[in-house]
């Protein structure tokens, strides 16, 4: 047969384009040599058919020495069940005839006698090394004695049988046992190990096929050795091999290439933003920035750069960097005095009740020197906080005009309606009418991973009813409700070097955070005069548009990259 990987070989920089292409370049490398498509074949080669003797003799020798147990004969392969024609010398056989297969088991916990002795002892987890030269855990000659485990020999195959790594495949390079989700395989005279390695390796996808469906996705050692696959004679196997190692290793200078240009473009464009954000000039400013225009199309080609450029936007306009000041603009100040007023006003009125003093905010406690006529303030000084309802879950239902929204409900800019919706009934939302959203509330989460800092994700509320539904808060999800326009102080929120502060606040156990209402009054945030927050707002929205728009161009190419490396494989 060709060798159809030569033509595989013209395509490599096909495959470095698309985003998975070296992935599924390894892929299809395993596939055209499982086929025998990667080397010629030799006629002069011993066929496989006479390895099959061989196998079937020293499988009766290794019976009669008592080191293996007469193996129960396997189905016979029906021409139905054959995938494609083999090249001539193969023979299709099960992987029963590929070697001893043996799973391990895990000595109990409860005797620590079996635990801390010299034996290597390998989990499902370890396989993934691929070449395995020590494991976490040892055991002892008493629980290879007593226990159902078998001593594997150095250069047994493993193949990991169980969860998250279901199908991974290693070699061992030294002597070890192995747990129940191990299953292990001494090859027969005759089989190239590294040749089975690539083989289990080529049907990965097949036994995470064979594992679906479970808790804890699982395939068995019968499954394994039950599958169909092809023998080449020992001499083409080891071609195979050579050849196999060589693209691979042409693979890896890929990957490698691949990630030294994606650090550099990170590196770079990270250095960019910082003197763009450190700048104290403004001729320094404008350097760093015409550097990144002048090398905009090559630093923005991926999309961890965007979204680096869109934290980077948000925090140039809470610093007031992202527009002018203007000198004619009522400063900051006086909105404050506006918004007292309003407070004031809604006091006497009685739809809100007179907040406590906040404490005054020190020099010390602010991040950054904020423009003239801009004022730090805390949150609840221009703000009404109101923290969620602990609805009990027997008053929830399934539909409805009320919906309450929960952490789940909530992420960055998007309010999940359908996202496990809950719904309480006309009449409690009455009884509740002061969790009741309104228009610009922005909704903020409580409560999330702390080491993910997976909370403090705020939306804001563009209408309610949305769809027809009235919006109610549940516990740890708090709404922050304006006295001025909402939209700057939606954008603001979400600029980590505002966020630290509060997150450094948090409360909860080492995983979970909780950030409370207090902690939300107390938020240090910048205020600039409103007529500059309406100008920044404009300035952002065209910056994200723009940002929008090379996210899809990046999916555009990345769409056309993988769209070409299809066709390439197609053709191959």
């Amino acid at each position: 047969m060709p060798d159809d990987t030569v033509l595989l070989e013209r395509h490599f920089d096909t495959a470095f384009a698309a985003p998975d292409g070296i992935q599924k370049l390894r892929e299809l490398i395993l596939t055209l040599a499982m086929q025998g498509k990667s080397v010629p074949q030799d006629p002069k080669d011993q066929p496989a058919s006479e390895l099959l003797k061989a196998i079937e003799v020293e499988k009766q020798r290794l019976v009669k020495e008592g080191k293996i147990k007469q193996p129960k004969p396997l189905p016979a392969i029906t021409a139905e069940e054959l995938p494609y024609k083999l090249p001539d010398g193969w023979e299709w056989v099960r992987l029963h005839d590929y070697g001893i297969w043996k799973s391990g088991t895990t000595p109990s916990r409860t005797n620590s006698s079996y635990y801390g002795g010299d034996i290597p002892w390998v989990k499902s987890g370890e396989v993934k090394q691929g070449k395995i030269v020590e494991t976490s855990e040892t055991i002892t000659q008493e629980a290879l004695k007593s226990c159902s485990l078998d001593l594997n020999s150095i250069g047994s195959v493993l193949v990991a049988m169980y969860g998250a790594n279901i199908g991974e495949v290693g070699v061992l390079e030294i002597e070890a046992t192995t747990n129940q989700a191990v299953c292990a395989c001494k090859p027969y005279l005759g089989i190239d190990n590294i040749f089975l390695v690539y083989l289990l390796t080529s049907l990965k996808q097949n036994f995470i096929g064979q594992g679906a469906g479970a808790a804890q996705p699982n395939i068995s050692r019968e499954k394994i050795i039950h599958t169909i696959v092809p023998l080449p004679p020992l001499a083409e196997q080891r071609r195979i091999v050579a050849k196999i190692d060589r693209l691979m290793a042409r693979c890896d200078e890929l990957e490698k290439l691949r990630a030294e240009r994606n650090h550099k473009r990170i590196t770079v464009h990270t250095a960019a933003l910082d003197r763009l954000l450190t700048a104290k000039e403004s001729s320094d400013f404008s350097t760093a920035w015409r550097f990144i225009t002048q090398y905009f199309g090559e630093l923005y080609s991926v999309k961890e750069n965007v979204a680096e450029l869109r934290k980077a936007i948000l925090q140039l306009a809470v610093m007031g960097k992202l527009v002018p000041q203007d000198p004619t603009d009522e400063p900051a100040s006086e909105l404050l005095k506006a918004i007292e007023a309003e407070k004031q006003r809604l006091v006497k009125e009685g739809k809100i009740k007179q907040s406590k003093p906040l404490p005054e905010i020190k020099p010390q406690q602010v991040p950054y020197e904020l423009p003239k006529g801009w004022n730090w303030v805390r949150l609840g000084d221009i703000s009404q906080i109101i923290g969620g309802f602990a609805y009990k879950s027997n008053l929830f239902k399934t539909e409805g005009t009320r919906q309450v929204l929960r952490l789940g409900n909530i992420r960055p800019d998007l309010i999940r309606l359908n996202e496990n919706p809950v719904f309480i009934d006309d009449s409690l939302g009455e009884l509740t009418s002061e969790l009741c959203l309104l228009k610009n509330d922005i909704l903020i989460t409580m409560t999330g991973t702390r080491s993910k800092h997976d909370y403090l994700y705020t939306v804001r509320v563009e209408e309610n009813p949305m769809n027809g539904v009235l919006l109610y808060l549940n516990q740890r999800v708090g709404a922050i409700r304006l006295f001025s326009d909402a939209r700057y102080m939606n954008l603001a929120l979400k600029v980590e070097i505002l966020k630290d502060a509060i997150f450094s606040s948090a409360t909860g156990s080492a995983n979970q955070a909780n950030i409370g209402i207090n902690n939300l009054r107390e938020w240090i945030v910048p205020l600039p005069p409103l007529t500059e927050q309406h100008r920044i707002i404009a300035k952002t929205d065209r910056i994200m548009a723009l940002c929008d728009q090379l996210d899809e161009q990046i999916d555009a190419a990345t769409s056309k990259q993988t769209t070409l490396l299809n066709a390439v494989m197609t053709q191959v």
